[in-house]
């Protein structure tokens, strides 16, 4: 098999969507609507050109030379030693070749002297690399199907001789997808925003075809930010394995890790479910604090609260926190839903496992995992994806589920306690006149723990889990029956 050689796009995570990069003197086609980045992303691949010392060429026929430097300068960006080929000078040729009275109809005449025109600055600049924006103008110009693919047909071959890798850009104001010039190019790329009804765009980009290229297919986020696009490729766990030791992960609180049966361990995914306040984030953070103390890296990402809230809300409980985050063994990532979207946010965390040796990731909460989504169905597959990398990579992950309502029936936002190693259960129960807090674990996959529903208390002296609660039925449902005699599991005072 003869191998192809390959382009880089010198866009942050869209070569390794591409198996390497673009196929070379080849035309491709960058598709989507305006706004979504096409001319942002042909600069950084005129730029990657530039860096290797190629000789770059922007032919823009829908903006100026001007306006191009002006995005340019927005990204910290200097177009100098790129050839730009701009509307007014082609205008200007395209003007002194028509003479009046012609015979031949206006636009076979614009459209010749167009090709022509690049066609010289192409045989005097001798590029590796060549944009056209955009493929509307020229699909005005021709005014015929016929004609359109005749000259896109023409494009390619003159070019492609010359040894010319070129992206040509479409905004699609065609109705419908553009065949003929998806039949005629080598690959293509398609952008797309969706609005959400609240945050940030959701942008994703797709590759819909590259010939001769295994490429990952399917949506990838992406961002538009200063210094260009940003590609988050769709995450696959299969890809990714790393050997590891089965070990367990002590929370530093000798009663709760009896419960567990010794601890959570390592390579496992596991989910702390119950109503707001029942002690979840608390059972967290001492898991996250432990590792630290053990020197351990541990990205713990919260969604519902500050960095300042949490770290009070551990000293209160007697976890100073302090320490580990100026050492950087504890690294708190505040997350806004409304700004990340999942592909991003899995990104994050790969980095995190694979240049900085994370061991443990806690994730407070999903509720605000949830919110992140633009659409819920595909929640299942992304934290699958997230959770199956994770415990291949030997990372213990901490997942907090926030219930809907304290006392009786309870709902959760999404069901994902499946996808679970451990599932850990947090209520809130009435019992002799006051509110208490109960703790269980309903299942663990690594290894043994114990079947008891135990009392949680939240003092100025950490956590503490009392005995099982005997003289209680129906704990867990939050409406329990006290059925009195001597168990005297429930903590007094």
């Amino acid at each position: 098999m003869i191998s192809q050689q390959l382009c880089s796009t010198g866009v942050p995570g869209l070569d390794e969507v591409l198996a390497g990069g673009l196929p070379s003197a080849c035309l491709h086609l960058i598709e989507g609507s305006p706004g979504v980045g096409k001319t942002t992303l042909a600069m950084q691949f005129l730029l990657e050109g530039k860096a290797r010392g190629e000789a770059c060429l922007y032919v823009s026929l829908s903006e100026s030379q001007r306006e191009l430097e002006t995005v340019a300068r927005s990204h910290g960006w200097d177009l100098g030693g790129i050839s730009i080929i701009e509307l007014s000078a082609i205008e200007r040729a395209i003007g002194g070749g028509r003479a009046p009275g012609t015979l031949f109809h206006s636009a076979d005449v614009e459209l010749t002297q167009l090709t022509k025109l690049v066609y010289e600055e192409v045989q005097r600049a001798r590029p590796q690399r060549v944009v056209l924006d955009s493929l509307s103008e020229m699909r005005l110009l021709a005014q015929s199907p016929l004609r359109y693919r005749r000259e896109i047909l023409g494009l390619k071959q003159r070019l492609g001789e010359l040894g010319c890798t070129v992206l040509v850009l479409d905004d699609r104001s065609s109705q419908g997808t553009d065949v003929q010039v998806h039949s005629i190019v080598h690959g293509a790329i398609s952008l797309e925003a969706a609005p959400l009804k609240y945050g940030i765009y959701r942008r994703t980009l797709s590759v819909t075809k590259v010939r001769g290229v295994h490429f990952r297919e399917g949506n990838h986020d992406y961002v538009i930010e200063t210094g260009g696009l940003r590609v988050f490729p769709r995450l696959v766990a299969s890809e990714h394995h790393a050997p590891f030791r089965k070990e367990l992960a002590k929370s530093g609180n000798a009663e709760l890790d009896t419960l567990l049966g010794g601890g959570l361990h390592y390579g496992t995914s596991n989910l702390l479910i119950g109503p707001a306040g029942s002690g979840k984030t608390t059972i967290a953070t001492l898991f996250a604090h432990s590792a630290a103390v053990r020197g351990e890296r541990v990205n713990y990402y919260v969604f519902d609260e500050t960095i300042a809230t949490l770290a009070e809300r551990a000293a209160a409980m007697g976890l100073d926190l302090a320490p580990h985050l100026k050492s950087g063994r504890l690294n708190i990532r505040q997350m806004d839903p409304a700004q990340i979207s999942p592909g991003q946010l899995a990104w994050d965390i790969c980095r995190a496992v694979e240049e900085h040796g994370t061991r443990v990731v806690v994730l407070d909460s999903l509720n605000g995992y949830v919110n992140a989504m633009p659409q819920e169905e595909f929640l299942h597959l992304h934290l699958h994806e997230l959770l199956a990398y994770l415990n291949q990579q030997g990372v213990m992950t901490v997942m907090v589920l926030a219930q809907h309502g304290l006392i009786g029936a309870m709902g959760t936002p999404i069901d994902v306690s499946y996808l679970a190693d451990s599932v850990i259960i947090t209520r809130f129960f009435e019992a002799l006149g006051a509110i208490r807090k109960a703790i269980s674990i309903i299942k663990k996959r690594s290894g043994q723990h114990e079947g008891a529903v135990r009392e949680l208390q939240m003092t100025a002296a950490g956590v503490r889990v009392g005995g099982p609660l005997n003289e209680f039925q129906g704990v867990l449902t939050g409406v329990p029956a006290y059925l009195g005699g001597q168990g005297g599991g429930a903590l007094r005072g």
